[in-house]
């Protein structure tokens, strides 16, 4: 498939829209091209992982993959991430939590130990620094008694307080989810700006400070994010038709 020559400067959505994953795929390669081969390597690899993973996940209109794939490419291009791992972990951000037991692999534990073995897989092929990147943004068992998404947003903020890679991740993770709401249809907008919208604030403190390894243009690039996903959170739910 041909891509325009500016497919490196077109918003993450546009080529979704436009062009689908290969697209995407096409992007996350013209973005992987400024690393050595030793990292092309590492980022392929896990790549294909989250490709295998994710292969029937879908999220509404797409693949679940091209979401992995924006919050990957976010990483490199917006945010200037050229940590490997950070980036690894990005790709990987999901497979624990939604395929424990696929990624834990044959003779994998009960449910009480799968999320653990799962863990330790992805330590042994990436490294014990992407487990715990991955791990910080894994979204534990929740208890039924208690509001789901209420619990959700602590999570995010307690583990998010100890791992400022992590921080980098996730909202990369979020601005997907918030900016990119508008790009999904049917009930789970709604849902999906309720859950979020008060999220923005916990945001705008964990990319303030100072620990959070982001550059001072980068993040004033995440707080315009941030206000735009507030925008668009207000839209949907403070005026409804």
């Amino acid at each position: 498939m041909e891509f325009p020559a500016y497919l490196a400067t077109m918003p993450m959505h546009a080529i979704t829209e436009i062009h689908g994953e290969p697209g995407l795929l096409a992007r996350f390669r013209l973005e992987v091209e400024a690393f050595d081969e030793a990292a092309r390597g590492r980022l392929t690899e896990a790549l294909d992982l989250a490709a295998d993973l994710h292969r029937d996940d879908r999220r509404v209109r797409e693949p679940y993959l091209n979401h992995l794939l924006r919050v990957a490419i976010r990483l490199m291009h917006h945010y200037q991430v050229r940590d490997v791992d950070v980036i690894v972990a990005g790709l990987l951000h999901d497979a624990v939590e939604d395929h424990p037991a696929e990624l834990a692999g044959a003779g994998s534990p009960g449910d009480d130990d799968v999320t653990g073995a799962a863990l330790a897989a992805l330590a042994d092929r990436f490294g014990p620094r992407v487990a715990r990147l991955v791990a910080a943004v894994t979204n534990p068992v929740y208890d039924p008694a208690r509001d789901r998404d209420t619990q959700y947003r602590e999570h995010v903020a307690a583990s998010l307080d100890r791992e400022p890679w992590a921080r980098v991740i996730k909202v990369s993770d979020f601005t997907d989810n918030g900016v990119g709401v508008i790009h999904t249809v049917g009930p789970k907008v709604a849902r999906s700006a309720a859950k979020y919208r008060p999220l923005v604030p916990v945001f705008r403190e964990l990319v303030a400070r100072p620990d959070t390894p982001l550059s001072a243009p980068v993040k004033r690039h995440i707080f315009a994010q941030l206000d735009l996903a507030e925008e668009r959170f207000s839209a949907i739910l403070d005026h409804p038709n």
